[in-house]
């Protein structure tokens, strides 16, 4: 950015409020967008947890039967067929709610790159002005 010498005072300082406006909206906007695509991603987070939580109801239950199975029916096949399809269940809930916890984390949702952003243009002001 050039500066003009025949420029008055409250034209520089009218430029500057120009500028800096313009670049707090924009980093508004970048926030704002990065907010809803962190957003989208804590509903698939939570998508999957609601999904685990039912494939580890379905598990507990064929686990249940499978216990009943395997206690009453001691040696037959069914009841450990049972068993052995209640424990799948359960790591497949296991996986989806460690996954849907991870994908939740806090420092996953916070706009990063809007900080990054505003660090920079803070940087390139203060550099701005210190030439002066």
């Amino acid at each position: 950015m050039s500066i003009d010498p025949n420029k008055s005072a409250g034209n520089l300082l009218n430029d500057a409020l120009t500028h800096v406006s313009s670049l707090v909206r924009s980093e508004v906007d970048l926030a704002r967008a990065e907010v809803n695509e962190n957003l989208k991603t804590a509903g698939v987070a939570i998508g999957l947890i609601v999904g685990a939580v039912v494939v580890a109801l379905t598990a507990l239950n064929v686990l249940s039967a499978a216990l009943v199975a395997a206690l009453t029916e001691a040696g037959i096949p069914g009841g450990w067929s049972a068993l052995l399809v209640g424990v799948i269940f359960a790591i497949i809930a296991y996986v989806m709610a460690n996954k849907g916890t991870n994908d939740l984390k806090l420092s996953s949702l916070a706009p990063t790159r809007t900080a990054k952003n505003v660090k920079r243009d803070a940087q390139a002001v203060k550099e701005a002005y210190d030439d002066k």
